[in-house]
């Protein structure tokens, strides 16, 4: 495909990144010359400088011949020309935005993204989906990411392994020996600087981050397994009360039997927050001061999550929580510089605002019947949520007899309601759901697979 991405921000820079090493055919745009360059130096992709939302520079970036233009400036308001003029001008068939702004994102006005009013074919909301990943730490709080596929009943758990783990040393293949019915499949491991999938020969070692998909109704067990018990979240500190800290205070504030506490250091927002939450103690001032720490309760909180808008706020803030006490500490983050300091600094899990709207963005770009993509890492994997269409290359066939390129391996399998772990005599029927795992280099073949073969027309 020919698309155009508008924006080399950290968003717009991932996804050429991704959709250039999958051969497509990538025009990047954006003001700064300085990102251009570096794109064009570093990236298989052809880089343009201007205003994305311009005709000139659309029409010189190739409009006329795209096939889907992806909108992820630093403003919604660009974003938004930049698909009318697509659209009018250009008739580009498919058009993505990024949207900030909570106001575009509420359901009394969805019929403002239609042709004839804003033609935006999908419309991603960051902060929406950041909130929802932050919610998701706080289900399996000693995991360091975690996401859910097949409406809820498989989830990734990545963990970091220590000495304390009871497998260490054993070969995966004998995890199903040991510990009979466990439908849990280690699908990826990074060890020091290197990210791969496994091989049923490989071992667990101390200091091994593992990424391991599992049945819901087996995560606990899994849990225990690996050396994390899984243990209830109750009391909570969020530091950050902006769109992200007030959409995660809005949906614990709903939950029976959390103690939520909510420091916002902007007094117009903090009161906005009090305004808006029944049960949440909301607390002006200063989320990294000692005093203000204990008065919220830090030193016995079960998680505290640092959601403010500055990435070293969120993590000074975090390794002060962590020093006080807290039990499990997270922090919002999106300068990826920053993320190798998380573990050294004892910080537990790291949320992504650029890895979860790239995934949302690659989950309505993948071809197939796709259903959900979650990036791994740097984008060094994917896993990859499909139906199985008549026709495509595993409709039928056992998954001992798949040719699945050596990065990639099905984790997961929806049959008739039930969620099986793949067994190399299981077959793949057309319906079935599947999840799939694949390193970067492997989506193209992974795709192909799940594409509907000319000669079954």
């Amino acid at each position: 495909m020919r698309i155009i991405i508008c924006g080399a921000g950290q968003v717009g820079w991932q996804i050429a990144r991704q959709l250039s090493r999958e051969r497509h055919d990538i025009v990047l745009i954006d003001r700064d010359e300085r990102l251009i360059q570096q794109a064009n130096d570093a990236l298989d992709v052809q880089g343009i400088t201007g205003h994305a939302s311009h005709p000139d520079v659309l029409e010189h970036a190739g409009a006329e011949d795209c096939d889907l233009l992806i909108a992820a400036t630093a403003s919604d308001e660009v974003n938004i020309v930049a698909c009318q003029v697509a659209h009018a001008l250009f008739s580009v068939p498919r058009r993505f935005a990024r949207l900030r702004g909570t106001a575009y994102l509420l359901p009394q006005y969805a019929d403002l993204f239609q042709a004839q009013h804003l033609p935006i074919d999908v419309v991603i909301g960051p902060e929406q989906e950041v909130a929802l990943a932050a919610l998701s730490r706080l289900d399996v709080p000693t995991t360091l990411d975690t996401e859910t596929f097949m409406d809820g009943r498989v989830r990734l758990l990545a963990m970091a392994l220590n000495e304390d783990c009871p497998i260490l040393n054993t070969p995966l293949r004998h995890l199903d020996q040991t510990f009979f019915g466990l439908r849990a499949v280690v699908v990826g491991l990074r060890r020091a600087e290197r990210f791969f999938a496994p091989e049923p020969n490989d071992q667990l070692h101390a200091g091994d981050h593992a990424y391991v998909v599992a049945a819901a109704e087996d995560v606990a067990r899994t849990l225990d397994i690996f050396g994390l018990p899984s243990r209830p979240v109750e009391r909570v500190v969020l530091i950050g009360g902006g769109n992200i800290g007030l959409a995660v205070a809005r949906a614990l504030d709903a939950r029976p039997g959390i103690s939520l506490k909510l420091i916002e250091r902007d007094r117009d927002r903090a009161e906005t927050a009090a305004g808006q939450l029944r049960r949440t103690v909301v607390l002006h001032g200063d989320g990294m001061a000692a005093d203000l720490m204990a008065e919220a309760g830090v030193p016995r909180a079960d998680a505290v999550l640092t959601l403010t808008a500055d990435d070293r706020t969120n993590l000074l803030a975090a390794v002060r929580a962590k020093q006080a006490g807290a039990r499990m500490v997270d922090a919002l983050i999106n300068d990826t510089t920053l993320m190798p300091l998380a573990a050294n600094l004892g910080i537990d899990g790291l949320i992504s605002p650029r890895a979860v709207t790239v995934s949302s963005i690659l989950r309505h770009i993948r071809r197939g019947r796709v259903r959900d993509v979650y990036a791994l890492g740097d984008s060094e994997a994917e896993l990859i949520e499909a139906q199985v269409l008549p026709g495509s290359a595993l409709a039928g066939q056992r998954v001992r007899d798949i040719q699945l390129p050596r990065g990639a391996l099905i984790a997961a399998i929806e049959k008739q309601g039930a969620i099986l772990k793949p067994r190399p005599d299981t077959r793949i029927e057309q319906g079935d759901l599947v999840l799939i795992f694949a390193l970067s280099g492997d989506i193209e073949e992974v795709e192909r697979l799940l594409q509907v073969s000319a000669d079954w027309f």
